[in-house]
């Protein structure tokens, strides 16, 4: 018999003609067979009794097992790669191509066959192979969405003339196949909730689950079984009312519908037009999207995607909470050794304690908050400039709160408070032309819970007496105690050497002093 393949109703149309007496040679006028076939056909045929015109001719089934069976087929030639077959297996699953295949045996194993030999044990190879038959995921309306980031144009921003990269958010009811789209500077997890609070608003409700990749800004961990979901996003499902849904790793198929959107929005929207600016990229695209992507017959469901959702799928979303809820993106930051934390090029103070401590920082938009497990440590208004310092004085330690808070103007008026020559001491040292003496002051001042206020006049007293104000100096009389020697009798007694006896006369007991 021949190589060629023939059907089941081709051999039924030849038994027929047979069993009405025709001839091979009449059959074969009829171009369905060649006469060879044919006479095999015959001895088939007769041998099995169907050629009797009483007799009911058999199922299909039967047929094919006769004509397609072994013993009706030509010995049927071995390969001449047989006895590589394991190998020359293995090699094409992992996906090396016939041609290296070919070389690799030719050099090593001295291989003598032809081209065409390898690319037909290749070709039964994969006839042989079970095929992988994907399912088609079908949904009820409002039951689920599917998410998904495309790259967009490089745009310029208007003001400050920089060239920056775009990307556009695709969500896609996968029902209705209506879409929200939407274009943004970058894939941040700020970006990603803002954009899926938009998509619901444009929509007016939610669906039950959202089946998303496993980007960064939504799944921290991509997982067969177990993926862990970035806390913001649970947050935010959380709020919505929906389950998320994320595909296993390297399996982008379980999202086609909104894979297809991302490529009808490459192919349909981005060719041939210009945009201004951000704004008006995303006007262009939410006008397109309520026109002609909307009203378009969908390859797949055969309708517009726009009625499709205003007659039945609308009304069937979860309503939109009356109060939005707050979306919030969570972070892990560590309290470094000056008891702040860094956030987007700013910083926040946290309690000294917890220098060294991995925190938790919820960034609301107007404030950031920070958590040590579940309790809020410290709380800021969030800073908008980059570079920013906030600070919460009672998180310095109480050395630093010292520096701080004790400055120029507190400590000339704590000087006051002690005596007019503190305070003339006090002056005179932030009066230095050279140096910042602000922690020798801060010196001065913390002698008088030692030695008390009064001895701390009078230690200034004479040190400004004797023109040497300073922290070294108050130090060392009020150790010496030279603070409780009385200045009057010292300026008598000197007194009366100048002025007993002559201007320059001094008795033997003034001497010997």
């Amino acid at each position: 018999m021949t190589k060629r393949r023939f059907e089941m109703y081709q051999y039924r149309q030849i038994l027929v003609r047979m069993r009405r007496g025709d001839s091979d040679r009449e059959i074969a006028r009829s171009k369905t067979m060649g006469r060879k076939k044919i006479a095999d056909v015959r001895e088939i045929a007769n041998g099995r009794g169907w050629l009797d015109p009483d007799s009911v001719l058999p199922e299909d089934s039967v047929l094919a097992s006769a004509f397609t069976s072994k013993e009706a087929l030509p010995a049927t030639c071995i390969s001449t790669l047989e006895p590589w077959r394991e190998q020359i297996t293995n090699w094409h699953a992992a996906g090396i191509r016939g041609t290296t295949i070919y070389a690799a045996l030719v050099r090593n194993h001295g291989y003598t066959g032809s081209h065409s030999a390898m690319y037909r044990f290749l070709q039964q190879l994969v006839a042989d192979e079970v095929p992988e038959v994907p399912m088609r995921l079908t949904f009820k309306p409002a039951e689920a969405g599917q998410v998904d980031f495309g790259a967009g144009p490089l745009m310029t921003d208007v003001h400050t003339g920089e060239i920056f990269k775009t990307w556009f958010f695709v969500f896609t009811l996968a029902w209705s196949r209506h879409q929200y789209a939407e274009f943004v500077r970058d894939q941040t997890v700020a970006t990603w909730l803002g954009c899926h609070r938009r998509a619901f608003e444009w929509f007016g409700g939610s669906v039950a689950r959202v089946i998303i990749d496993n980007a960064k800004c939504a799944i921290t961990r991509a997982c067969v079984y177990e993926s862990e979901v970035q806390r913001s996003y649970g947050e935010c499902a959380e709020g919505y009312s929906f389950k998320i849904d994320p595909c296993p790793p390297r399996d982008p198929q379980k999202k086609g519908i909104v894979e297809s959107g991302v490529k009808y929005i490459k192919g349909s929207f981005l060719p041939l037009r210009d945009f201004r600016d951000l704004d008006d990229a995303n006007r262009q695209l939410h006008e397109w999207v309520l026109t002609e992507a909307g009203n378009r017959i969908h390859g797949t469901t055969r309708e517009a995607p726009l009625k499709r959702f205003a007659d039945v799928e609308k009304s069937l979303l979860t309503p939109l909470p009356d109060v939005p809820p707050q979306l919030a993106t969570w972070t892990k930051v560590k309290v470094y050794r000056d008891s702040y934390v860094q956030y987007q090029y700013n910083y926040y103070s946290v309690p000294f304690r917890l220098v060294g401590h991995d925190l938790w920082l919820k960034d609301s938009d107007a404030m950031v908050t920070l958590y040590q497990e579940h309790e809020a440590v410290a709380s800021h208004v969030r800073s908008k400039l980059r570079g920013e310092r906030k600070t919460v004085n009672d998180h310095m330690p109480p050395e630093a709160q010292a520096w701080q808070l004790q400055d120029t103007k507190w400590c000339l008026s704590q000087a006051e408070l002690i005596g007019p020559a503190c305070f003339a001491m006090i002056h005179a040292m932030f009066s230095d032309a050279v140096l910042i003496r602000l922690r020798a002051v801060q010196g001065v001042l913390r002698l008088k819970d030692k030695y008390g206020a009064a001895r701390l006049e009078a230690a200034c007293s004479r040190a400004n007496h004797y023109g040497t104000p300073g922290y070294s100096v108050a130090k060392r009389i009020l150790e010496k105690g030279l603070d409780q020697q009385s200045m009057l009798a010292a300026f008598d007694a000197l007194a009366s050497t100048y002025t007993e006896g002559g201007r320059f006369y001094r008795d033997t007991h003034t001497i010997i002093q």
